[in-house]
């Protein structure tokens, strides 16, 4: 528990930071006033001042705000009447008044450009942010090959109810489109089926048969189908060795490609499980490819059961890893390039089927749910962690980009209807607009927050 406390206050102050800073550093740039500098929302817990701008951590750590002069009455707004320390008049009949000429370093003053430089600079960095992690994981860990859309095998007992018709694929079949979206690869196979709608889904096969599931609503059972079930066609290279292992004491090593178990050609590494698993306590002969050398090993599979109650399997103590290719400096930052791009469409594309109802509305997590996800991959290592903030933070800036006032995108769209009409909408009509984001916004949050709620329910 205190893991993943930790994990999710690193994620959201980290991406909340690299949001804010994107802000502060793009007002200082065109000479705006900033007067503070918050990480987290409410009353302020620890700060200091340098300069002219007080840099602060608040209570609650769900947000963020660079709080530029001129801006003010975007900070908070109830009843129509500007908060926190705003500046803007207010009349006797509670509407808020035009502000008069702002002064050279307020945020009305600057250009049209200027002013869409700032409020898309927060944007902007967590982009940047994504690219950067995913360049620096290509350039340090390397780019891990994706195996193609085939089905090397499937775990029957791992299936979820409504999709026992997945146990009738051969094996090693492949996978061309999940409802009416094409796959071509194992990781379009995956994100098909995550972002399918709950109900009844057809999964079209190589050889023109088709499969029809129930996919479940639940977020638990749907990976438990994703990552458990359904098995990718990986080449039987052994990738880590434990110690202590039958596999160690037989002297087999990382990067052996075995070829033959047991007299058994082995083409995948489902091939070499199924013959380990059903040997326990007895020797098998594992013939490998060890650089330009072919080595036979003999090793004795040991008895390992998985829970209570489950019946003991053949284990030798070898692991797989996805090989990876390292792509250079060059490569690396192509690499984060597409990778980022991709991720973003794949938002956007999200996005716009959950719109449409193509996407259940239960796919939406909160705060909890994100909790969750920080907890488990922060237990993977580094680099799950660091491409797992690179993605969220690439949710972050699409949906910041929502054309909702009180979003970032919503300051655009002003931007946007001032540059078309000549002149900006006045004070008060972007008070009104900003309350009624802030309805949608604190919507879309309780909205985001039952979902949680209800998935630990296990509804």
């Amino acid at each position: 528990m205190l893991i993943t406390i930790l994990a999710t206050i690193v994620v959201l102050g980290v991406l909340i930071f690299v949001h804010e800073l994107g802000h502060f550093m793009a007002a200082k740039a065109v000479d705006i006033a900033v007067p503070r500098f918050s990480i987290g929302l409410g009353p302020k817990l620890w700060g200091f001042r340098r300069g002219e701008t007080e840099y602060v951590i608040s209570w609650l750590p769900l947000g963020g705000y660079v709080k530029m002069a001129g801006m003010e009455e975007m900070e908070r707004i109830e009843g129509g009447k500007v908060e926190d320390g705003a500046s803007a008049p207010v009349s006797d009949a509670g509407l808020v008044q035009e502000q008069p000429t702002p002064g050279p370093r307020e945020f009305e003053s600057k250009s049209l450009p200027a002013r869409t430089l700032v409020i898309s600079a927060g944007v902007l960095m967590n982009f940047v942010f994504a690219f950067l992690v995913f360049s620096g994981s290509a350039a340090v860990w390397g780019v891990p090959d994706v195996p193609p859309p085939r089905i090397a095998a499937v775990a029957e007992e791992l299936l979820p109810p409504g999709t026992e018709a997945l146990a009738q694929v051969p094996p090693n079949m492949e996978v061309t489109a999940v409802g009416d979206r094409s796959v071509e690869d194992w990781a379009d196979l995956t994100t098909a089926l995550r972002i399918a709608r709950p109900g009844p889904t057809t999964l079209l096969l190589a050889d023109g048969r088709t499969i029809m599931v129930e996919l479940p609503a639940s977020d638990s059972l749907r990976e438990a189908l994703i990552e458990g079930a359904l098995q990718p066609e990986y080449p039987p290279v052994i990738g880590r060795v434990l110690p202590g292992t039958p596999a160690e004491r037989a002297g087999l090593a990382p990067g052996d490609s075995v070829v033959r178990a047991d007299g058994r050609p082995v083409r995948i590494w489902q091939d070499l499980l199924a013959v380990v698993s059903s040997s326990t306590g007895r020797p098998i002969e594992l013939v490998v490819q060890r650089g330009a050398e072919r080595l036979s090993v003999a090793v004795v599979p040991e008895a390992e059961t998985a829970a209570a109650g489950d019946s003991a399997v053949g284990r030798i103590g070898v692991i797989f890893v996805p090989p990876r290719e390292r792509p250079g400096l060059v490569g690396a930052f192509v690499h984060g390039a597409r990778e980022t791009w991709d991720m973003v469409a794949l938002t956007v594309e999200f996005l716009g089927r959950l719109f449409t109802g193509d996407v259940s509305p239960r796919s939406v997590g909160g705060p909890i749910l994100i909790g969750q996800f920080s907890g488990q991959v922060v237990r993977l290592g580094l680099e799950p962690f660091l491409r797992f903030m690179a993605i969220f933070s690439i949710n972050l800036a699409v949906l910041n980009l929502l054309p909702i006032p009180v979003l970032d995108g919503g300051h655009l769209l002003f931007l946007a209807v001032e540059a078309v009409r000549g002149r900006a909408l006045s004070l008060q009509q972007r008070v009104r607009l900003t309350q009624v984001g802030l309805v949608i916004v604190v919507a879309i949050m309780v909205w985001a927050l039952a979902n949680d709620v209800l998935r630990l329910l296990g509804l």
